[in-house]
């Protein structure tokens, strides 16, 4: 079978910017619900056939949709709340497929800067050619793994706005912890960079998704590598501190979206620290120390 072939077959993962069709199948999902928790009109065009292939083809491909949207749904929370604080450039990293500057009520005045890989902002930006987003987008194509251009586009952003703050909507799972700490440590250098939100899971959680999904995101690069056993608090050091986290399960659980021995298992208390070997995940609000 030809290179070609392969990367074509139906519902493989042909590389990391895939996944992000993967998460646009879910918010497609759930945007047709009569209850859905958000919605997203740009979904199901932005993730096409093979985001529908993949959610359901890979095993466990559909399982944790609840988790996904939850996830969408606590950014989406937390983005609102620093808005209404003054927030004047949001910098969304591995921005993927991501529709917020279409689908959210923003100010018309916020810049909103995406960056990723060329392949996926090019066919996102053919898919919205003909859409407008509420807020001043730009996208910037950049291999984050480059950190000599990173730093130079963090110092040009930092000297354009006043407040800015930075989303990693299911980036920080890919990278090592020394990735992770340097890419905290480059975005804490600048005065302005004031909140992050970002998605964390437990090493429980972590040792869990490499032996289902994982495996096949192995197979073509991407493997699950961070899940820091300090939690939130892994941050401290290189320059964040934790204002606020919120646990996907439980958030999700209200909305009646896990199974029910998960919705069960969500009113147990929970315990304080480091969830460690127990499967955790939360969304979590930094701001710079």
């Amino acid at each position: 079978m030809s290179e070609n072939q392969v990367t074509e077959a139906k519902g493989v993962v042909r590389n990391i910017s895939d996944t992000a069709r993967w998460a646009a199948y879910f918010r497609a999902e759930e945007t047709k619900r009569p209850d859905a928790i958000f919605r997203d009109p740009f979904a199901e065009r932005l993730c096409g056939q093979h985001g529908v292939d993949i959610a359901n083809t890979i095993p466990d491909g559909n399982k944790h949709a609840w988790a996904w949207v939850t996830r969408t749904y606590l950014f989406d929370d937390f983005l609102t709340r620093e808005l209404q604080q003054g927030v004047d450039l949001v910098l969304n990293l591995a921005a993927g497929l991501d529709a917020r500057p279409y689908r959210m009520q923003l100010p018309p005045s916020l810049q909103w800067i995406e960056v990723d890989l060329p392949g996926i902002l090019d066919y996102k930006e053919g898919i919205l050619a003909n859409e407008k987003p509420a807020c001043r987008l730009e996208r910037v194509r950049l291999n984050l793994a480059d950190a000599h251009a990173r730093q130079k586009l963090f110092s040009e952003l930092n000297l354009r706005a006043k407040k800015i703050l930075v989303l990693t909507e299911g980036l920080l799972i890919y990278l090592s912890e020394n990735e992770v700490a340097a890419l905290a440590r480059a975005m804490a250098s600048g005065t302005n960079f004031q909140r992050w939100i970002m998605d964390l899971g437990s090493p429980g959680l972590l040792k869990m998704m490499q032996n289902t999904t994982g495996r096949h995101l192995s197979k073509v690069g991407a493997p699950f590598k961070f899940a820091p056993a300090q939690g939130p608090e892994f941050f401290v050091p290189h320059g964040w501190k934790p204002m606020e986290v919120k646990p996907v399960l439980q958030t999700a659980a209200q909305f009646k979206r896990p199974p029910l021995l998960l919705r069960l298992l969500a009113r147990l208390p929970q315990k304080k620290g480091p969830a460690g070997n127990r499967p955790w995940s939360g969304v979590c609000l930094h701001r710079k120390r």
